[in-house]
């Protein structure tokens, strides 16, 4: 009971700041520079962060912030639920995010990701998304922003695993920028499919720079998936298995 009370004060502090930032700051981001947009409107994320800490009895053990690079790079991801896609925003801003077209229709949320510069794909046209991937995510590094994909596609739960997609390592190798890892057990704190929080430690480890100079992107990818999954062996709380 005592869970499904904190996530209603969390879900009602929740919309309640998406209104308030929807009113307040999306009228007047269009007209601020890229990078005064994202510091505007990452005040949302921060926001967020801090109550589901407060409101549903979460600790943050957050190690190898050390290692995130100064310049661009891609910033690949176990994908779990949301929380991860709020951290991210803010751990190396300002980052462009491949994400599902549908995601900008939501009223509010979705017209603040537009003035982001998200790569959004038709997950019906994967040939389509994936040249999309590839030539945008390679440009928007050209002009200084960090890419983040996650490799898995999708929301995958704890303790499932699926085959990781190259995109993100093949966008890596033709910018010529390192491949920044990250792994964490956020879903078994904010599940995916249910809107009931749980109390407890969400771990987030981030890897050294995985670099791309003179190697493939199966190279790469190899690399990355060896090192976000061995990383949750470490951290979940639930066994790793096939899917």
């Amino acid at each position: 009971m005592i869970n499904l009370v904190r996530s209603l004060v969390f879900y009602a502090g929740y919309f309640t700041a998406m209104l308030l930032i929807g009113i307040l700051f999306l009228p007047i981001a269009p007209f601020l520079p890229l990078a005064a947009r994202y510091r505007l409107l990452n005040l949302y994320n921060y926001f967020l962060m801090m109550w589901f800490k407060v409101a549903c009895g979460v600790q943050y053990d957050i190690q190898g912030q050390e290692n995130i690079p100064s310049g661009p790079c891609v910033i690949q991801a176990n994908h779990q639920c949301e929380w991860e896609t709020v951290f991210l925003q803010v751990m190396k801003p300002p980052v462009c995010t491949v994400l599902k077209q549908e995601l900008l229709h939501i009223p509010v949320f979705g017209w603040g990701l537009r003035l982001l510069r998200p790569i959004s794909l038709d997950r019906s046209k994967p040939a389509r998304a994936m040249k999309q991937v590839l030539t945008q995510g390679v440009a928007r590094l050209g002009t200084g922003l960090s890419v983040l994909i996650f490799p898995e596609g999708t929301r995958v739960d704890p303790g499932i695993r699926k085959r990781y997609n190259k995109s993100g390592s093949v966008v890596a190798c033709r910018a010529g920028v390192p491949v920044l890892p990250v792994a964490h057990n956020a879903g078994e704190r904010w599940p995916g499919r249910h809107w009931v929080k749980r109390p407890g430690v969400l771990r987030v480890r981030i890897g050294a720079p995985i670099e791309t100079a003179g190697r493939t992107p199966d190279e790469v990818l190899v690399d990355v998936e060896a090192w976000i999954e061995g990383q949750l062996q470490e951290i979940s709380e639930v066994p790793r298995r096939a899917n």
